[in-house]
C-alpha cells in the first residue's frame, strides 16, 4: 500500500512563467481515519482519570501508600505534560502518522508494564514512561486533523476531538469502577491498564490503513535549550504540587518550587531571543500572539484545574466518603458523560447561531450544577444516592460539554498549517498542566480539610473554590473573539 504523503508547500521559484505553480492540495482525512486518531486521543486522557477510582485497590494490593499512589497519578501527568511540546515538534520533522504510530505501540507496551507491574515503585516507573508515550501520540492528533481539513469538515472534526477529550475523562472513572469490580480473569485493578494493549493493537491496525502522512515542508530542529528549560519549569511546579502533601512537605518541595519562577522566566527569555535571531524556539513567542489562541488557553487553565480537580475529589468522596463500591462510583458519573455528549453535539449548531458565546453560556450552567451539587451535599449527606447526585452532575456536565468543545477548536483556528504540531502541542501542554494542577491543588486542599474539617465540610469548601474559578471562565469569555471559525 503507498504511503501519502500531505505537505504544507509553497509554489515552486523555478515554475514556467507561462503556467502558475500550484501546490498540491492536502488529502483529506476519512472517517475511519477521523476515529483513529480521535482513538488515539481518547487513549492518555482516559488514562489520566481511570486510576483514580482503581487507587484503593492498588494501595491494598501493593501497599502502596498515600506519597507513593499520588506519584502514581503524579508521575504520569508530569511526563505527558513536559514532552508534549516536543512530541508535536518531532511530529512536524518526522511525519506526524509515524510519530502516532511510535506513540501507540510504546503506550500500548507501557500499559501492559503497568499493568504487570510486581512492585507500587514498578508501577509508578511505568506509569512515567506511559506518560512519556502518550506526549508522543496525542500531538499527532490535533496536527494531522489541522492538515487534512479545511472549512466546515475541520470545524466538525474539531468538535469531535473536543467532545472525545471531554468525554474520555469522565469515561475513565466509569470504565475504572467497572473494571476494577468486575475482575477480569481476577486481574483486579490491573485490567485498567490491560485493557488498553488490544485497544492499541487495533489503531495500530487502522492507522496504518486510513491515516495519512503529513509533515511541516519546513521542519525545525529540536529547540534544546527551550526543551530542557520547559521541562524543568514543569517539573519544579507540578511535582512538588503533587507529591509534598502526603510528603510532609520535606525542604526539597519547597526549594523545588522556589526554582519555578526563575526557570519559567528563562525559558520565555530563550525562546524570545531564539524567535528574534530568526531561530525556531520550541515555543514561538509568535505563535502566542494570536488573539486566539491566546485567549482560549487563557480560559482553558481555571477550566482544567476545576475539571480535574473535582474529578479525582468526587472519586475520593464516593467511595470513602460515601461507601459507594467501584461500579456505583462509576455509575454517579453516567449522566455528566451523558449530558457532556448531548452539547458536544448540539454545540456547532450553536456556535454558529450565537459564536463564542455559547462558552459563557456553558459556565453559566456549570456554575448552576455544582451549586446543585453543593447544596445536595449540605442537605442530605451521608445519605447521598445516585438520584440526589445526578441533577447537579447532570447540569455540570451541560455546561462543561459547551465550553471545552467550543474553546478547543477557537484555540487553533488561526494556527498555519504548518505550525499544526506545535499549537496542538502548546494547548495539550497547557490542558494537561492545568489538569495536573488541579489533581495537586484542590486534591491536596480536600485533603488536608478532611482530618479537621470532615469529608462533607472539606468537600464543601472544594466546590465552592471550583464556583470562583467557573465564575473566573465565564467572566474571561466574556473577551473572546465572538465569531468561531
Amino acid at each position: 500500500m503507498s504511503e501519502t504523503t500531505v505537505r504544507t508547500t509553497r509554489p515552486s521559484p523555478s515554475a514556467p512563467t507561462g503556467r502558475p505553480a500550484t501546490a498540491p492540495g492536502p488529502a483529506a482525512i476519512g472517517p475511519l481515519g477521523l476515529f483513529t486518531v480521535l482513538l488515539g486521543a481518547a487513549l492518555p486522557l482516559i488514562d489520566f482519570f481511570i486510576v483514580n477510582v482503581a487507587l484503593p485497590a492498588i494501595d491494598s494490593d501493593l501497599a502502596a501508600g498515600p506519597a507513593t499512589l499520588e506519584l502514581i497519578v503524579g508521575g504520569y501527568g508530569v511526563a505527558y505534560a513536559v514532552l508534549l511540546v516536543l512530541g508535536g515538534r518531532l511530529g512536524d520533522m518526522a511525519g506526524r502518522r509515524r510519530l502516532f504510530l511510535i506513540g501507540m505501540a510504546a503506550f500500548g507496551v507501557t500499559s501492559l508494564l503497568c499493568g504487570l507491574a510486581p512492585t507500587a515503585w514498578t508501577l509508578v516507573g511505568a506509569r512515567v514512561t506511559q506518560g512519556a508515550a502518550a506526549a508522543l501520540m496525542l500531538p499527532q492528533v490535533l496536527a494531522t486533523i489541522q492538515a487534512t481539513t479545511q472549512g466546515p469538515r475541520r470545524a466538525r472534526a474539531m468538535s469531535l476531538y473536543g467532545a472525545t477529550a471531554g468525554l474520555s475523562m469522565v469515561a475513565g472513572q466509569i470504565l475504572g469502577g467497572v473494571l476494577v469490580a468486575a475482575d477480569v480473569a481476577g486481574f483486579g485493578w490491573r485490567s485498567v491498564f490491560l485493557v488498553n494493549v488490544p485497544v492499541v493493537v487495533l489503531g495500530l491496525v487502522l492507522a496504518t490503513r486510513a491515516v495519512p502522512e503529513t509533515r511541516s515542508d519546513r521542519p525545525a530542529s529540536v529547540d534544546v535549550p527551550g526543551t530542557l528549560l520547559l521541562a524543568l519549569s514543569l517539573v519544579s511546579l507540578l511535582l512538588p504540587l503533587t507529591e509534598g502533601r502526603a510528603a510532609g512537605w520535606p525542604l526539597w518541595t519547597w526549594v523545588s518550587l522556589a526554582v519555578f519562577p526563575f526557570a519559567a522566566t528563562a525559558f520565555y527569555r530563550t525562546e524570545r531571543r531564539a524567535d528574534r535571531l530568526g531561530r525556531t524556539p520550541l515555543v514561538p513567542p509568535s505563535l502566542l500572539r494570536l488573539q486566539s489562541l491566546r485567549r482560549g488557553l487563557v480560559l482553558l487553565v481555571p477550566f482544567s484545574i476545576g475539571f480535574s480537580g473535582f474529578m479525582f475529589v468526587i472519586a475520593v468522596v464516593l467511595q470513602q466518603g460515601l461507601r459507594m463500591g467501584p461500579v456505583e462510583a462509576g455509575l454517579a458519573l453516567v449522566p455528566m458523560a451523558l449530558a457532556f455528549f448531548a452539547a458536544s453535539l448540539a454545540g456547532p449548531r450553536l456556535v454558529g447561531r450565537f459564536g463564542s458565546r455559547v462558552v459563557t453560556a456553558g459556565g453559566v450552567l456549570q456554575g448552576v450544577g455544582v451549586t446543585l451539587l453543593l447544596l445536595a451535599v449540605l442537605r442530605g449527606w451521608p445519605d447521598l444516592g445516585l438520584m440526589s447526585l445526578a441533577p447537579g452532575v447532570a447540569v455540570a456536565g451541560l455546561g462543561q460539554g459547551l465550553q471545552l468543545p467550543v474553546l478547543m477548536r477557537l484555540m487553533l483556528s488561526d494556527v498555519p498549517a504548518d505550525r499544526a504540531g506545535v499549537g496542538g502541542g502548546v494547548m495539550i501542554t497547557t490542558q494537561q498542566s492545568a489538569l495536573a494542577l488541579g489533581v495537586a491543588t484542590l486534591g491536596s486542599l480536600f485533603l488536608a480539610l478532611v482530618p479537621s474539617a470532615g469529608m462533607r465540610d472539606a468537600l464543601a469548601v472544594t466546590l465552592l473554590v471550583q464556583l470562583g474559578m467557573i465564575a473566573l471562565t465565564a467572566l474571561l469569555s466574556l473577551r473572546l473573539p465572538r465569531v468561531v471559525r
